[in-house]
């Protein structure tokens, strides 16, 4: 055996060097310059990333192509550097292989089994390829030129090239998965309804939370004028909001009840308007007004133009019985679900993201802010429908969410009558090392610690201490267990037409 690999190991460099006494014999001209220069401008991939870039200006595939591009030269280079070069040690060309003119100064000291360059630039334009191949095709006269000035220049040899291109090819062959292209949310539909029409809000009485997250000293003055002939009551951080809203919504000649304020704030004015059959008309006065989104009244104009018209629809509401207070001494509560609520590290990795978002951006906040969460946090255990696990979020939606993995953000159907269940769980082995890698490469949605279902009702309760639940961003604690249910098409609430 050792014989064979040593009659190999001579053949590959009786080769190595035929080829490189040819490239040594090629005519001297302006290629020799180009080649350096190209050679010099892959150095620690400098160029891929310039390219990128550009794509990345460009949305859809394009910019899809350039992450990828990334990943794949990220691990190629990381396995060539980190792995290779270290138990594959080679000396590299020498000046007498080559004009002194075409031979690179300095030349590199690491091993020159296998070329990082060429590993960089193969994975790169391969990982673009897999998500875009036309862009790969063009890259491919970059790449195969890059391997090539590595030879040309005397820096590598031939078999070195040859070695790191198949690494590039294959990184970008394993990474081909991660951080997968998400599938196109579906159309926005709605079940439409009738509703009083409000011209300049007349009949329309309008409850502020002083504070809602885009509260300012002149909101009441603007929703005034926006909408002149509603009644606004203005609820401050010592009144009690629920009163309020109770004696907002009986106060006589209310057609429809307006809501300004978080989503803790619209749930409880959702409640009072399913009670007394009144349409909802939901303001944009939270920090993110998920409802408000979703209904299509994002802004005031939207807003304004749907209560005018007497524009509706019907949308579910979901329905939890909070069990609180010791064994022997239960407390029993319903509360109103319009959105989301969750138990277990969810509501850290919220709260993580949302201040890590304005520095980072959205996706990579969320990539940051799991590490941070899951590192050092520990799953809770919970019985769900009588199924004891070990979970490190669960999560129910009112309604289907896109996309289908474990961060939920746009809900285009507000009536299908279904509770959005995803948990994220510590039943499996390794379980820390699982969530961390799953969040590293972006294949949670698809890891088998992800647990995606559907159903009408759920029933969630505490394996050990007291939960805390997070219903529509509101906190509750010492919780024991939950149940949810779905009441459809209970609430109308204005959303403009198309």
């Amino acid at each position: 055996m050792q014989r064979k690999w040593r009659r190999g190991h001579q053949w590959i460099s009786r080769t190595d060097k035929y080829l490189v006494r040819h490239v040594s014999k090629l005519p001297g001209g302006n290629h020799d310059a180009f080649f350096r220069r190209l050679s010099a401008s892959a150095n620690h991939g400098k160029l891929w990333m310039g390219i990128a870039a550009v794509l990345a200006i460009i949305p859809g595939r394009p910019r899809r192509a350039a992450l990828h591009g990334l990943i794949a030269q990220a691990v190629a280079s990381a396995v060539t550097n980190g792995v290779f070069k270290t138990v594959l040690p080679r000396a590299r060309p020498l000046p007498e292989h080559l004009p002194v003119f075409r031979f690179v100064h300095p030349q590199p000291k690491s091993s020159s089994m296998p070329s990082g360059h060429s590993a960089s630039a193969v994975a790169f334009a391969v990982g673009a390829g897999l998500v875009k191949p036309s862009l790969g095709a063009s890259l491919t006269p970059a790449a195969l030129g890059v391997a090539y000035s590595r030879v040309h220049t005397g820096a590598h040899w031939p078999s070195d090239v040859l070695f790191g291109s198949a690494i590039g090819a294959g990184a970008a062959l394993v990474t081909r998965r991660w951080w997968p292209v998400r599938p196109p949310f579906p159309q926005t539909a709605r079940t439409w309804t009738t509703a009083p029409q409000l011209p300049e809000g007349e009949g329309l009485a309008i409850v502020v939370n002083t504070l809602g997250g885009s509260f300012t000293k002149e909101t009441a003055a603007a929703l005034q004028q926006v909408f002149p002939k509603a009644y606004i009551k203005t609820v401050q951080p010592e009144d009690d909001l629920c009163a309020a809203i109770t004696e907002t919504s009986d106060r006589p000649g209310t057609r429809a009840l307006g809501v300004w304020g978080g989503d803790g704030t619209v749930g409880a004015a959702a409640t009072a308007a399913v009670e007394r059959s009144l349409p909802l008309l939901v303001l944009p006065g939270g920090t993110i007004n998920h409802f408000a989104r979703d209904a299509g009244t994002g802004s005031l104009k939207e807003a304004l133009a749907a209560a005018t018209k007497g524009e509706a629809a019907l949308a579910d509401v979901g329905t939890i019985t909070v069990q609180r207070g010791l064994a022997g001494k239960p407390e029993k509560a319903e509360v109103t679900m319009l959105n989301t609520s969750s138990l277990g590290l969810y509501p850290n990795f919220v709260r993580r993201r949302e201040q890590l978002q304005p520095a980072l951006g959205k996706p990579l906040a969320g990539v940051v802010a799991m590490f941070r969460t899951f590192a050092a946090g520990t799953p809770t255990t919970l019985t769900v429908d009588g199924r004891l696990h070990r979970v490190w979020i669960a999560y129910v939606g009112r309604g289907r969410y896109y996309p289908r993995d474990h961060a939920p953000l746009l809900r285009p159907v507000m009536d299908d009558g279904v509770l959005d269940i995803r948990m994220i769980t510590a039943d499996e082995s390794f379980a820390r090392l699982r969530l961390l890698w799953s969040v590293l490469t972006g294949t949670l949605a698809t890891s088998r610690i992800t647990h995606l279902s559907e159903a009408k009702e759920v029933r969630i309760e505490a394996g050990g201490a007291p939960m805390v639940l997070a219903v529509d961003g509101e906190a509750l604690a010492g919780v024991r267990s939950v149940e949810y249910r779905v009441r459809p098409r209970a609430l109308a609430y204005y959303s403009p037409r198309p």
